[in-house]
């Protein structure tokens, strides 16, 4: 009964290792399939947080050219990681006290709570 246990643990042990070591390779070729397909123009992201545009690519030097608010940085091409993440901007209107996204027919009823406002103030 002991060895049962012990060896179903060690399947799923191995399992696991094998699952785990599978994403990170996918995970480290959507990368470099990223990083080859740099050109100028390209906006990216680097690992430090500098955020600007690709002016030049040598894949021979893994060097990049990156244009940030006009002054240009050379970085090695494993510095950029991903195209920049820009968030999306929420007005202060379309959400509630607690900070949570209105629903669509809160918004119309909003919206027409202001019309309504808007014309007796008139």
């Amino acid at each position: 009964m002991g060895y049962e246990m012990l060896i179903i643990l060690l399947i799923a042990m191995i399992g696991f290792t094998f699952w785990s070591t599978r994403q990170q390779k996918k995970q480290q070729q959507k990368v470099q399939d990223y990083r080859e397909s740099l050109k100028p123009g390209t906006e990216v992201a680097t690992v430090s947080g500098l955020l600007g545009t690709v002016e030049s690519v040598d894949l021979d030097r893994d060097v990049v050219i990156i244009n940030s608010e006009g002054s240009l940085t050379k970085w090695r091409i494993q510095a950029i990681t991903e195209p920049p993440v820009i968030p999306a901007y929420v007005s202060d209107d379309d959400v509630d006290e607690d900070g949570n996204p209105l629903e669509s027919e809160d918004l119309d009823q909003k919206d027409a709570t202001e019309a309504e406002s808007e014309t007796v103030t008139k």
